[in-house]
């Protein structure tokens, strides 16, 4: 089985994937004129501006449903995996690719907006939706719907219980097998409560684990400030082949750093525009450059955090292309929370082992929940041609199973299957936000006009060209402005509101 993944693997993840999650985040960027510097002030702000309604939830709940699923296993365990198999320098190219990929995090979400639907009830929107409605190729959305459910709600789930099943058999000495039902009757209860209960619980959770363990990390950076220097050092030679010990690798920090990090953050993998499509918001462009500050979040925060750790305490492992030790500080120990556990511990005795194990936990377990909201939307997007509501129901079955089974099996078969999937999404969403890239840049140019007038930016599709943005037609853009700054719904007369 390992051999047939590791073989999909390497087409689905050949270097032409590398360079392209890499090229068009310059792209984006240049184009954009690196958004990502210039909207940094509005970003922040936009994080915690309007309020949710019926419908959708508030520009915060729709960045933690995201971070949910972007801080999970890989800012630890994928971290781990990236230094061992890429070396120090595959930190920088996880660095670069958080960067450049926040100016397609923006065109992706901006596009979630723009052709966002209202169903049973609830914003939805994702890359489906957009390539069905603004490149007008339903098979080609299909495709993409089918591959985003299997991969969220058969492939991914698997990485994620994996690391909590190994982090806390390391911590606690809790067997794989009561850790994997345990989290099959807390995963029912949260995702058998609809979307609402999914923004709620991920708007609680999100920001305190994250800050946490952001927080415990630079205490343990603070205590060895005087080695941070040096293995910034390192990183940088590492990252160009420039390090004696590392140059060998050179390629394979390219390789693991864009992997782990396009893992990480998600940015062009088409799951962040699903959350992001579900805010209540008065312009595509506002979603947008929330989502792109995630990506700084979970990449340059929490991720460094780790890197910063492991490299600090000297607790990794390095191997070279044949599986040849280059570096050994940790030796009997596999790739992946392992490693941040014993760095952890060894800083903080008798409590970083544990606080890993429960930090990797809600890490984890939220981003399981985040696939599921991803693969419902999935779904409801499929549902609206053929109308097969126990799908929903199927989903939700497959996905405990999928968290089960990836909890008691072997790291290695639950990250190749991860890999495939992710790799899956990237190559389809890649190719459709090029495709639509005009539309997104076409909002952005909107959104910064109307701020130079010292308005607050409303979004009005026709005005602009674009078509089948069918929810922001007939004033909704007044509304929705309404809604996003008092969190009323205003559903009962909507033209006599927007007057």
């Amino acid at each position: 089985m390992n051999e047939i993944v590791n073989a999909i693997n390497g087409v689905i993840w050949s270097p032409a994937l590398i360079y392209l999650c890499l090229g068009v985040g310059l792209y984006f960027s240049l184009r954009s004129r690196f958004l990502q510097v210039r909207h940094i002030k509005g970003m922040i702000r936009l994080m915690f501006q309007g309020k949710g309604n019926e419908a959708g939830v508030s520009s915060f709940q729709a960045l933690s449903m995201t971070l949910a699923g972007r801080v999970g296993t890989g800012n630890i365990a994928g971290v781990a995996t990236a230094i061992t198999f890429g070396g120090p320098g595959a930190l920088f190219w996880m660095w670069m690719v958080a960067f450049l990929g926040a100016s397609s995090a923006f065109v992706e979400s901006t596009l979630g907006q723009v052709y966002k639907e209202k169903l049973n009830g609830e914003y939805r929107g994702g890359p489906a939706f957009y390539i069905d409605k603004g490149l007008g190729m339903s098979w080609f959305a299909w495709i993409f719907a089918i591959a985003t459910i299997f991969a969220c709600g058969v492939l991914l789930p698997g990485v994620q219980a994996n690391s909590i099943g190994s982090s806390l058999q390391t911590a606690f000495a809790i067997d794989p097998n009561v850790t994997a039902a345990a989290l099959a009757l807390l995963l029912g209860f949260i995702i058998f409560g609809g979307v609402k209960r999914i923004a709620n619980f991920a708007s609680t959770v999100v920001p305190f684990m994250a800050l946490g363990y952001i927080i415990v990390a630079c205490v343990i950076i603070a205590l060895n400030i005087g080695q941070l220097p040096s293995i910034i050092l390192l990183i940088w030679k590492s990252a160009f082949g420039l390090d004696a010990g590392f140059g060998a690798i050179l390629g394979l920090a390219i390789m693991w750093g864009v992997k782990r990090g396009v893992y990480s953050n998600e940015a062009a993998q088409g799951t962040g525009p699903h959350a992001s499509s579900a805010a209540a918001v008065s312009h595509p462009a506002k979603q947008g450059l929330v989502q792109a500050f995630s990506v700084y979040i979970d990449t340059l925060f929490v991720c460094s955090a780790t890197g910063f750790m492991l490299l600090i305490t000297g607790l990794y492992n390095v191997q070279g292309p044949e599986g040849a030790a280059l570096y050994t500080g940790i030796a009997g120990v596999a790739a992946g929370p392992g490693y941040v556990q014993t760095a952890m511990e060894s800083m903080m005795p008798g409590f970083g082992n544990y606080f890993v194990a429960i930090a990797l936990f809600f890490f984890a377990f939220t981003t399981i929940v985040a696939y599921y909201y991803i693969a419902e939307t999935n779904i409801a997007f499929v549902n609206r041609k053929i109308n097969r509501p126990w799908l929903t129901f199927l989903l939700k079955i497959g996905l405990m199973a999928a968290t089960v089974y990836g909890t008691v099996k072997t790291a290695d078969l639950a990250w190749g299957l991860g890999d495939i999937g992710v790799g899956l999404m990237a190559w389809l969403n890649i190719i459709a936000i090029l495709l639509l890239q005009k539309t997104a840049f076409i909002c952005l140019k909107d959104y910064e006009a109307q701020l130079a007038q010292g308005i607050d930016p409303v979004f009005h599709p026709e005005k602009l060209g674009i078509k089948n943005a069918d929810y922001w037609i007939d004033n909704r853009a007044e509304v929705n402005l309404m809604r996003e700054n008092t969190g009323h719904p205003f559903e009962a007369d909507v033209d006599t509101v927007a007057k």
